[in-house]
């Protein structure tokens, strides 16, 4: 009854106590409360992880043209990429992003080889386990029947249970396994005590259909390696695509140079031109409205001017982002590798066999479906019936203490069982279900593995399509600049015949996209080229990239006690040949970057500079206002202006 009203006095506690707090909101001690409120912490309270320092990056206004020049081939720059390769970037636009690609993935992905492996390590258990037992019972009093006595009998026993199981490859399961036990009866006559009890056994269980078999055992371990290699093709498609956009932006680079030197020299150009109206105006050959037109288009091409000095910072800066540089460091980037103007020659159906040998994307497609013909084995087993042979033998043995205080013990007590278990789902309609569905995802993975194949064939082919129609461009483009040369050649003349200044304005500007279009016609075919090889899936093989594996020590299975194990942590890829030369000269004096001022002896070197710089503070466009009281009007000229020079000096990128 004591016992009795202690539960009941601990069972409405608990109630009352439970519903006070349900009542008041308040946690009870150890008991977690409810999340009733959002929780958001000031960003203040978040671990601070600067972002590195750096200069402040160049712009238009502050262009620093006089920057430390560094000389860099396409070699140098892709091997800075590579050594800054942790987590792959490409180019997109003017900026660059990242890929989510790290050097970690595929030695993560690797990690699940062994998870799978490991479900066929043996397994060891053991429990000891020390347990008092003192169970009351009524008993009647031997003298008067009508009095029961309370009496508890105490058992103080201790019992052992060790195993041994190993998981075989065939499915089946081997268990060796040990049960003891220790009983004591403190004042207690029983036949023997202590009494102690053992039974060794062993036992084998190996089915015989469902689960059967090494191929459907092993699948899950075959598809985890599947998996690695689909992780290691992922972050190769992902270098690959680097390179791609660091030899893309390398030459967008040049065609930036070469589009401003075009723009500095046609606002050089319509400078003279201003000039020669201005003389003109002030000898009385010129109407005032062609010195404002040249006035207007000067202006004009000075705008044009900013727009390409802009852009030359824009690709300056996206490569440097590509490479995992600091957006600026008091160096600038000088492409020295020359182009490349030499015509390809190809063959198609090479180049569809190297694309279905090496291309990332296709060679992962068929890793889905190898991965997922693994599946169907596991799924074609499910359908089966369980029927398992069992197979035990067991050893039991006893010993003890006699009440008459002598020993005895006996060992030769064995049990044996051979048997089969059989279980079956009626119409097995989960597992054929699940059968069904991974074969119609082989389906899909064969067709998505044809319209792989049938998409590589059409980027080829636009590729080599873009790639002919670059070189070609560019050789038409050569004889267009070659014409806008000796149109320009006799716009500018001084002489007796003087033109219209709207035909010397087209002059120049035909002159200057020539020379623009000329340039991105050949940095267009040399990125196709990189594209080709991207599309064939060698690009890193014919740059000579590699992957390397760089290991860690790590615990083995034998533990804290062991050598520690080495295993793979990062695949970063190796630098590259020496594949692009580096020439003496900026790449963009490939295209004969001549003054064609200078055929008049009137020209001079110019290199890419602040457009503020190109026409000096000192310099204004002239007063057209030609009366007494301005005499001196159109005398503030200058046809002179300060160069862009420095120190070129060569040396490798400091990290940032």
């Amino acid at each position: 009854m004591q016992n009795r009203h202690v539960i009941y006095i601990l069972i409405w506690t608990g109630f009352g106590l439970i519903g006070h707090w349900a009542g008041a909101q308040q946690p009870l001690r150890g008991i977690l409360p409810e999340q009733r409120a959002l929780q958001i912490r000031s960003p203040d309270q978040l671990p601070s992880r600067p972002i590195p320092r750096t200069p402040p990056p160049a712009t238009v206004t502050d262009p620093q043209w006089d920057a430390n020049p560094v000389n860099l081939s396409l070699s140098e720059v892709l091997n800075i990429s590579l050594q800054n390769l942790d987590v792959v970037r490409v180019l997109s636009g003017v900026t660059a992003n990242s890929t989510g690609r790290t050097i970690y993935d595929v030695a993560i992905n690797n990690t699940g080889i062994d998870v799978q492996r490991g479900l066929f390590d043996p397994n060891l258990s053991a429990n000891n386990l020390w347990t008092q037992n003192r169970l009351p019972s009524a008993v009647p009093d031997l003298i008067d029947p009508t009095i029961t006595n309370l009496e508890s009998t105490r058992n103080n026993r201790h019992a052992l249970n060790f195993g041994l199981s190993q998981r075989l490859l065939t499915g089946g399961n081997i268990d060796f396994g040990v049960v003891g036990s220790n009983n004591r009866f403190p004042n207690l006559i029983t036949p023997l005590n202590p009494q102690i009890n053992s039974s060794p056994s062993l036992q084998f269980t190996q089915p015989l259909l469902q689960g059967a078999g090494r191929a459907v055992n092993e699948a899950p371990i075959v598809i985890a390696m599947i998996d690695t290699e689909r992780s290691f093709f992922q972050f190769k498609d992902s270098v690959q695509r680097h390179v791609l956009s660091v030899v893309q932006g390398y030459w967008q680079l040049v065609q930036a140079r070469t589009e401003l030197w075009a723009r500095e020299q046609q606002v050089r150009q319509l400078q003279f031109a201003l000039k020669r109206a201005e003389d003109r105006v002030e000898v009385g050959d010129a109407r005032l409205g062609e010195l404002s037109q040249a006035r207007v288009a000067f202006e004009n091409f000075r705008a044009g001017l900013l727009i390409a000095e802009g852009n030359l910072l824009a690709r300056e800066s996206a490569l440097r982002n590509v490479l995992g540089l600091s957006p600026f460091d008091n160096d600038r980037i000088f492409p020295t590798s020359p182009l490349i103007d030499e015509r390809l020659e190809w063959n198609w159906n090479e180049l569809l066999d190297l694309a279905e040998q090496y291309r990332p994307d296709v060679i992962e497609l068929k890793l889905i479906l190898e991965a997922d013909q693994q599946r169907l084995l596991v799924r074609q087993n499910d359908t089966l019936p369980r029927l398992d042979a069992i197979a035990l033998y067991r050893w039991n043995g006893i010993e003890g203490t006699m009440p008459n205080g002598s020993q005895i013990s006996g060992g030769g007590f064995n049990d044996w069982a051979l048997g089969v278990n059989f279980s079956v789902p009626l119409g097995l309609r989960t597992a054929r279900a699940s059968l069904r569905q991974q074969e119609l995802l082989i389906q899909r993975d064969q067709l998505n593995l044809q319209q792989g194949l049938h998409q590589a064939s059409h980027d080829l082919a636009v590729t080599v399509r873009n790639l002919e129609l670059a070189y070609a461009q560019y050789r038409r483009y050569q004889e267009v600049r070659q014409a806008a040369q000796d149109n320009l050649d006799q716009q500018i003349e001084i002489g007796n015949e003087l033109e219209q200044f709207i035909v010397l304005l087209q002059a120049i500007v035909d002159w200057g996209n020539a020379v623009s279009s000329e340039a991105q016609a050949l940095v267009l075919y040399n990125s196709e080229l990189a594209a080709l090889e991207l599309q064939t899936g060698t690009i890193l093989e014919s740059h000579g990239i590699a992957f390397v594996e760089e290991r860690f020590g790590s615990l083995g299975p034998l533990g804290r006690r062991a050598v520690p194990v080495m295993y793979p942590a990062t695949t970063p890829p190796t630098p590259s040949v020496d594949r692009y030369p580096s020439g003496e000269k900026p790449s963009e004096e490939r295209f004969n970057l001549v003054d064609p001022l200078e055929a008049f002896g009137i020209g001079q070197p110019a290199q890419p500079r602040n457009s503020d710089q190109e026409v000096p503070r000192d310099f204004a466009p002239p007063d057209i206002r030609l009366t007494p009281d301005n005499p001196t009007a159109g005398e503030n000229r200058s046809r002179s202006s300060p160069l862009f020079s420095g120190e070129r000096i060569k040396k490798f990128f400091r990290s940032p």
